[in-house]
């Protein structure tokens, strides 16, 4: 498997997007959603799947679309190829703030296991597939499920991680223990399960679930300080309920938030 050879630079702080270079007949794969722009000379065609098993028929094409499936994906994603003469760029936003995180295929053995909604774009050539846990415990209580996301070949492929990212390397047997869904994606050596917290205190009243993820060293791990499920509760928990903001209609107003304080999350 070889993945085409894309060069990239990554823009912006706490909203960043990711510019790819294409040299000419290069091509560049995304979910669906991630696109910003792109030069004049890049053809956008949608592929079933992730566009690794093109070349193996109609059957191919349907397998590696259908994995998708498993993991909350679409049925498809965008290839962008650049079919000028010189080199050409396109890019691609992160979907809410964090960061996007480069990773060499070729540096992890050729496999990298990311959650599922982490994956951005890759180099055409590179395989988004499903990875199972053999875990039961882990299947249930993980946070990710049974499923989570693999990345395999030689190429570049580009993640988003939520908040402040984290990247922790192992040495043998050594134990990082992580909220299940600050978990952003490992290499393939890392050992990966989940441990019950223990305690009648912590698990009643400890706030921080019942669970959490247990990664056994060698290897290297990527952890986020804001997944996006706790993002959307912190949103709705903001949610005025009945319409209006608890300020609205009270005879102190906006004095009274500042008097009784915003309570709101």
């Amino acid at each position: 498997m070889n993945a085409h050879e894309i060069d990239y630079q990554i823009y912006g702080e706490e909203m960043q997007y990711v510019e790819i270079e294409l040299d000419p007949q290069e091509a560049v794969v995304a979910e669906a959603g991630s696109f910003m722009m792109m030069d004049s000379d890049i053809k956008m065609d949608t592929i079933f799947g992730d566009g690794s098993n093109q070349e193996k028929g109609v059957l191919g094409k349907i397998f590696s679309a259908g994995k998708r499936i498993l993991t909350g994906e679409s049925l498809f994603m965008t290839a962008f190829l650049n079919i000028g003469m010189g080199k050409k760029q396109v890019s691609f936003a992160s979907p809410y703030p964090g960061k996007i995180v480069p990773i060499d295929l070729s540096e992890k053995n050729g496999k990298f296991i990311c959650q599922k909604d982490a994956f951005l774009c890759a180099a055409k050539g590179v395989s988004v597939g499903i990875e199972f846990s053999r875990k039961l415990g882990r299947g249930l209580f993980g946070g990710e499920g049974f499923i989570m996301q693999k990345l395999e070949g030689d190429g570049l492929a580009f993640i988003h991680a939520g908040g402040t990212l984290a990247k922790k390397v192992l040495a043998p047997g050594e134990v990082l223990k992580v909220d299940t869904g600050c978990i952003v994606g490992f290499s393939q050596e890392v050992d990966y399960d989940i441990e019950f917290v223990g305690g009648i205190k912590n698990t009643v009243f400890g706030g921080e679930g019942l669970f959490f993820a247990t990664l056994r060293g060698p290897g290297t791990v990527y952890i986020q300080s804001l997944p996006f499920s706790r993002l959307a509760g912190r949103v709705l928990a903001s949610i005025p309920r009945g319409g209006k903001d608890k300020g609205e209609g009270s005879i102190l107003g906006t004095l009274g938030d500042i008097v009784g304080g915003d309570n709101r999350f």
